[in-house]
């Protein structure tokens, strides 16, 4: 967002969703008008490919954090990951991590993480619409997960490595769709910088009613 507001040195530009330190892919930006259609953006299905790494936990449930603890998953199978598909699957209540930007109290969980501090967190009701097993190459396992918003995909990797008793975390992210706005349209930041330059940054831009065209016209 900074970097398109000071290349296009326009005032009103937004995100339709943040991505994790260790995620890449689809992060829709609005510019003008568009700003008011985030909230429709957010709220609109999105498709993840995780790597979870099987056998280690660590305190921000994904590769950047600190190992808290390590567990067998030589004997681990396919068959049973894949028999938690349904269990991870629907409405599923879900407990937000700590290192998140969710408030406590008026101060961001991540900072009180790391200030050593933990507080209760309530479980929220996150709907996962699909969850599919891609790549087994243990310890790691690749799958694709459509879900609604609120949906944390390091918890999803942490909960998944606790019921399987091993432990596991999130080792890498990529946001494959929100909404309508797909991966294959995307462009990435030296794409939009080098538009931007050749003064014809405008073309990239889609119009807003690509963010609203699933809802009913009135």
């Amino acid at each position: 967002v900074r970097m398109v507001k000071r290349l296009t040195q326009l005032r009103h530009v937004g995100h339709g969703g943040t991505l994790d330190p260790v995620a890449s892919g689809v992060l829709p930006i609005c510019i003008g008008q568009a700003t008011r259609a985030m909230e429709y953006l957010i709220q609109n299905k999105k498709s993840y490919w995780c790597r979870i790494r099987l056998g280690i936990t660590t305190d921000t449930y994904d590769s950047l954090g600190v190992v808290t603890s390590e567990g067998d998953a030589s004997q681990v199978t396919r068959e049973q990951v894949e028999q938690l598909t349904a269990q991870f699957t629907g409405l599923i209540a879900q407990l937000p991590p700590m290192y998140s930007a969710l408030k406590h109290k008026g101060k961001r969980l991540y900072e009180l993480a790391r200030e050593g501090v933990e507080v209760e967190r309530e479980a929220r009701q996150v709907n996962v619409y699909r969850l599919e097993i891609h790549n087994w190459a243990p310890p790691f396992v690749e799958i694709e997960v459509e879900c609604g918003r609120g949906l944390y995909m390091r918890s999803l990797a942490h909960d998944i490595g606790q019921v399987l008793g091993c432990g596991a975390h999130l080792e890498s992210l990529i946001r494959q769709r929100t909404g309508a706005l797909r991966i294959e349209d995307s462009i990435t930041p030296e794409e939009f910088q080098s538009a931007v330059e050749e003064g014809d940054w405008q073309k990239l831009v889609q119009p807003t009613d690509v963010v609203l065209i699933h809802l009913d016209s009135v």
